[in-house]
């Protein structure tokens, strides 16, 4: 038996109007009030309401308080304690787990015979116990409210009993109007009164109702209550599939129905809450035919479609509930509230395009953020650049990556088969600051880098000479040269780039290649002199200040120009460089792709860039105004990729090996970090200690790539060369780019493939496994087709071959694979791998030389090694600064209990 309620329910509703749902004469005890959810919620909730929570319980917790900002909170055993010690109550709140709901519930109904309302705002409550509950509450005259739900709220009473609705500031959203809600979604009740707000309508009563299987109060007891309520002019109800709560409602004053979750239609179990999953008729599309046949209408309310009528509207998109309220009630001569408080467009406080050019329509401004935020963003605009999280990286990686499936090797997620279109001098700045320069910055960069290429009178050059006499292979040459290029040799530089990035880093300025007044910067930065000036001329500097003030504009390149007049100085070689590359990173810092430690090491990283390549070339090619037989004034505007083939080879290139040696260098940049080269690099920044940054040496990192590199990992793409010069020194090749070359290449790669077979035989024969195999033909994951490609060589491929670009030796591996399939050498026609095509693009560009004897095979096998170290050293280079900026200390260890002893 259930007590009698008001009229027209068969069973017991106490509340007659919305008013009297959250009022300030309710009293509340809060059950397992220091719970977690709880104790962040209910000071809110006390403080909101006027210090409306008399006391709470929880077992073994007698004598303790929840402190708010309206007073302490006792705590007691049980209710029975809490009110023997003197407090009253019509209003439990429940914050118990599943299995205690019922209890606690039972609890407060048997020791309060003054009660009137139970909140329940656990989850997944079975479905036994909700309804021992709801008999209880029946038969003893309680409203039960729940279970998962956010509890209600009344805006003209300032009143929450309950959860989080209007959530840490319910007085933001919670604002007096006219609307009700009523709400399957608790945080939805919150989001759809501050959406109401936008079109100025404010509300009355917010209900949360829950959506486990049992709603308690329901829709039909909601609108009982709207109908009888002077205060509510209209309803907002939003309903979930499963259920039949919402059929049948009726009333005298518009209503908007937000029906969602048609796409749980098909589902079998359920996803969200709990009583969110539809049997028999009750799915969305039928909650929403429900509402249609009570609204009169046909369809849903859009904004390109706006159907409604007087009794309401249909919508299936929380957002189009204030403009549809809006239209319906003014078919029925209301006015919103109060002026509309904002709008529902989107309002991005932080934003950023990467670099990406968006058409209008797409990018989308940012704005001015509201406070407090406001002040919160400002004082994040203080932490210039990325701040990023250490983490453990032994064989992991923030700059590369491989894909196993394709094994295309991407470098901060560009494909190295797109950086192989890029020139060598934009992929060395895109591997340290994440972005490629522009035309003008690209020219900067060649700038400063063919600045210091020139090593003649060098340690380095002596160095590098040293080593090289000595028979040392190129890694090892290289290394000799970058452990003289230590920190206090770019010191000045790195102090020249922290002295701008102390200038400009809490300016607006985002784009250096653009317009800004930094004229005010200029007096300020007065204690910068000895870090950017020199006392004296250099007309090295000079130059190369106005070979790139002559490529484009830069901010920072200005500033020193004006800097330099102002305090009477000139402009020094390391302060040139730094702007260029702060011009070069400042968009990456500002985007947060870069931390403020990498921009600062830029110059570092460059003048390693430089020595690389200038040691490449032997020492009579360093004069003293020249570098292999071009003016030093004369290689500033050079491109770094000409210099680099002007280095290896001692000539000039033409446009066509300019661009296949671009290509050569992209596609060998990165295979991932699980390469030894990558690994050595990183070992050797993990060794010094990242969490310390600056006192990672970067040119000891480089000696870790290069000291990890060698014949078999570097110097193997001789192989390929070794290979094809024996198959072609005895034809009358000429040129190799010219496709009428006059060899046969069918014949040429038939008969070695039939020698080859009988060669395979007879060491199988022999029991020799170890059989010379044929280099750059096949690979262990483009196999087993009948005819077999290996997507990155079919790309650079098809890519010289859109150049018209023509390779006689990549010509004679296509013919080669086909050939050992017709002589039954293998089961199908294996793939031409990336292999070859390194080797065939610096072949091709060799082999003139080779034919008159100007060089030897060594030359050339040399050249192979020094030519992967120059496309290597991008990706390396990228590993290294990674790994300052995301490692930890000796990251790359391999732990005891993982190493083996061999006996």
């Amino acid at each position: 038996m259930h007590k009698e309620g008001v009229a027209d329910f068969p069973y017991y509703v106490g509340i007659n109007s919305l008013s009297e749902l959250a009022t300030q004469e309710d009293k509340v005890v809060v059950l397992n009030i220091l719970g977690k959810e709880s104790s962040g919620v209910t000071p809110i909730s006390h403080e909101y309401s006027g210090g409306n929570i008399v006391f709470g319980t929880g077992p073994g917790k007698s004598g303790k308080f929840l402190p708010t900002k309206s007073g302490k909170i006792p705590v007691y055993n049980s209710i029975r304690e809490g009110m023997a010690a003197g407090h009253e109550f019509n209003t439990a709140v429940v914050y118990l787990p599943p299995s205690g709901v019922k209890d606690g519930v039972a609890e407060a109904v048997r020791s309060n015979p003054k009660l009137k309302k139970v909140i329940v705002l656990t989850e997944k409550v079975s479905v036994k116990d909700s309804r021992v509950m709801r008999a209880i509450c029946q038969t003893n005259g309680v409203d039960l409210f729940g279970g998962n739900c956010l509890g209600v709220a009344d805006s003209w009473n300032h009143i929450r009993l309950g959860g989080a609705l209007g959530g840490s500031s319910p007085e933001e959203s919670l604002i007096k109007g006219s609307v009700a809600i009523f709400s399957n979604s608790g945080n939805f009740t919150t989001t759809i009164a501050v959406y109401l707000a936008t079109a100025g309508w404010g509300t009355t009563t917010s209900v949360s109702s829950g959506k486990d299987v049992y709603i308690h109060y329901g829709p039909q007891e909601f609108i009982h209550a709207f109908n009888n309520d002077d205060r509510s002019q209209a309803a907002i109800v939003y309903c979930e599939p499963g259920g039949y709560y919402e059929k049948g409602l009726k009333s005298d004053k518009p209503i908007i129905a937000c029906v969602v979750g048609r796409w749980k239609a098909k589902l079998t179990k359920s996803c969200g809450h709990a009583g969110s999953l539809a049997g028999s008729g009750d799915d969305a599309v039928a909650k929403e035919g429900w509402f249609k046949e009570y609204f009169g209408v046909k369809d849903i309310y859009t904004p390109e479609n706006p159907v409604f009528s007087k009794k309401g509207a249909l919508v299936t998109n929380i957002a189009h509930i204030p403009e549809a309220l809006t239209r319906v009630m003014e078919l029925n001569g209301k006015k919103p509230d109060f002026p509309s408080k904002g709008n529902l467009s989107l309002k991005c406080w932080f934003g950023s395009n990467n670099g990406i050019a968006l058409p209008k329509d797409l990018d989308i401004p940012q704005v001015e953020a509201i406070e407090p935020y406001k002040g919160q963003i400002e004082a994040l605009k203080q932490q210039v650049g990325a701040q990023i999280s250490r983490e453990t990286l032994k064989d992991a990686s923030g700059a590369s990556k491989m894909d196993p499936k394709t094994q295309v090797s991407q470098i901060h997620n560009v494909s190295i088969l797109d950086a192989s279109n890029k020139s060598f001098e934009e992929n060395l700045v895109f591997a340290l600051t994440h972005s490629y320069p522009s035309a003008s910055g690209t020219a900067m960069t060649n700038a400063v880098l063919n600045a210091y290429v020139n090593q003649h009178g060098q340690p380095t050059l002596a160095a590098a000479t040293a080593s090289r006499e000595a028979g040392n292979s190129p890694n090892t040459v290289q290394a000799a040269a970058v452990s003289i290029v230590g920190k206090k040799k770019a010191q000045k530089a790195m102090d020249a780039a922290e002295a701008l990035l102390d200038v400009f880093k809490l300016t607006d300025m985002n784009d250096p290649e653009g317009k800004f007044d930094y004229k005010a910067l200029i007096k300020g930065a007065a204690g910068h002199k000895e870090a950017l000036l020199d006392s004296t001329a250099d007309a090295g500097a000079g130059k190369v200040l106005k070979q790139v003030q002559s490529k484009g504009k830069s901010v920072f390149i200005d500033f020193l120009a004006d800097f330099a007049k102002e305090h009477k100085g000139s402009v020094s070689m390391d302060a040139v460089v730094a702007a260029v590359w702060a011009t070069l990173a400042w968009p990456s810092l500002r985007t947060k792709k870069i931390s403020k430690t990498t921009l600062v090491r830029l110059p570092w990283y460059s003048m390693i860039y430089s020595t690389m390549v200038g040691v490449a070339a032997p020492e009579n090619q360093h004069g003293a105004d020249s570098f292999c037989g071009v003016k030093n004034d004369d290689l500033l505007s050079n491109s770094f990729t000409r210099t680099a083939f002007l280095a290896l080879m001692g000539r000039d290139a033409s446009e066509g090996e300019l661009f296949e040696f671009q290509v050569l260098l992209g596609l060998i940049i990165t295979n991932g970090p699980g390469t030894i080269s990558a690994q050595g690099s990183k070992g050797a920044v993990s060794a010094d200690g990242p969490e310390q940054p600056d006192r990672v040496q970067i040119n000891k990192s480089f000696i870790g790539f290069l000291t990890h590199t060698g014949f078999a990992h570097g110097g193997n793409g001789y192989e390929a060369a070794a290979f094809l010069i024996d198959q072609f020194k005895d034809t009358p090749l000429k040129d190799p780019a010219d496709a009428k070359h006059g060899v046969d290449l069918g014949k040429l790669a038939t008969d070695y493939a039939k020698w080859y077979g009988e060669y395979k035989k007879e060491q199988k024969g022999l029991g020799h496994l170890e059989y010379a195999k044929i280099p750059c033909v096949n690979h262990p994951i483009f196999k087993g087709k009948d005819v077999n490609v290996d997507p990155r060589e079919e790309y650079v491929s098809k890519l010289f071959k859109d150049k018209g670009l023509y390779n006689v030796f990549l010509d004679f591996y296509h013919h080669l694979v086909e050939g050992l399939f017709k002589a039954k050498v293998t089961k199908n026609v294996y793939c031409v791998n990336i292999d070859a095509v390194i080797a065939v693009i610096l072949l091709k560009m060799l082999w003139s030389d080779y034919k008159k004897g100007a060089i030897k095979e060594e030359d050339i096998e040399w050249a192979s090694f020094m030519a992967f170290l120059f496309g290597r050293m991008i990706g390396c280079a990228a590993e290294i600064d990674d790994h300052t900026n995301r490692g930890k200390n000796m990251d790359t260890r391999t732990p005891a209990s993982k190493v083996a002893y061999v006996g």
